[in-house]
């Protein structure tokens, strides 16, 4: 008989010990708790500074945007997009908005600082979003989520401290997915030579003397888990790249 209790024993710590594992494994959908603010003038300014989306930040995502704290990872965070709701079962909605990264900031005690359209966006109704902004400041809970863009591809705008063809600085628009773009190549198309490009801060990349002729830009996708992957674009910036044009990949990513 003891010999049978202690074997029951011992299947139930195996079974849980294979267990934890996988349920480790699902919590990348797992949401975070914390606290959100609002910006009260981000309808007409978005939240952008620290990205480089410039007024393109307040209107991406339909203007459902946000500052981040420690989200922001050094400009990495940029263009993630996360799920967030309160959790004020009296005002607050089971969905909550969606919302891309386009800043880094903080305050009292906050992973976001949402745009005003945002906050609003996380209540059940219209009065419900009213009582959420005259709190100013709510609990809530977040994770990370796939962003999509439909009918847009990923793209490349020239940022205006660009200085052709001595100099060249670009920001990267509609990023998909769920994965991080850690590193960004600049290849010539003639000769398929690369060089790694440096960010600048945010989404913003940048090289000086970049190389002649039309121009392929090779973005590295990486997952939480360490997994890479190259995303080579079918379009290529043109050999007389202007400063502040927009020019699209040609390509998405799931």
């Amino acid at each position: 008989m003891a010999f049978s209790l202690w074997s029951q024993l011992s299947l139930f710590i195996v079974l849980l010990v294979v267990q934890t594992p996988g349920e480790a494994a699902t919590c990348s959908d797992c949401f975070v708790h914390s606290r959100a603010s609002y910006y009260p003038n981000s309808e007409a300014q978005g939240t952008d500074s620290a990205c480089g989306f410039g007024s393109f930040g307040a209107t991406i995502n339909g203007g459902d945007v946000s500052a981040a704290s420690d989200l922001y990872r050094n400009g990495v965070g940029c263009g993630a997009c996360y799920q967030v709701r309160c959790t004020n079962s009296r005002y607050c909605s089971d969905k909550g908005a969606t919302v891309v990264i386009t800043d880094q900031g903080s305050g009292h005690n906050t992973d976001f600082i949402l745009s005003k359209r945002a906050f609003s966006r996380m209540a059940q109704t219209t009065d419900a979003a009213a009582s959420l902004l005259s709190l100013g400041v709510v609990d809530i809970e977040y994770r990370r989520v796939s962003c999509s863009y439909p009918g847009k591809n990923i793209t490349i705008k020239i940022d205006e401290n660009s200085n052709y063809p001595h100099y060249l600085a670009f920001v990267i628009y509609y990023q998909q997915g769920k994965n991080d773009i850690t590193a960004v190549q600049l290849c010539e198309t003639q000769n398929f030579s690369c060089k790694l490009l440096d960010r600048s801060y945010g989404a913003v990349w940048t090289t000086t003397s970049p190389p002649s002729g039309p121009l392929q830009v090779r973005m590295l996708f990486s997952d939480e888990d360490g997994d890479e992957n190259w995303v080579v674009p079918e379009n290529n910036i043109p050999q007389d790249w202007k400063v502040g044009q927009t020019y699209d990949s040609g390509v998405q990513v799931n």
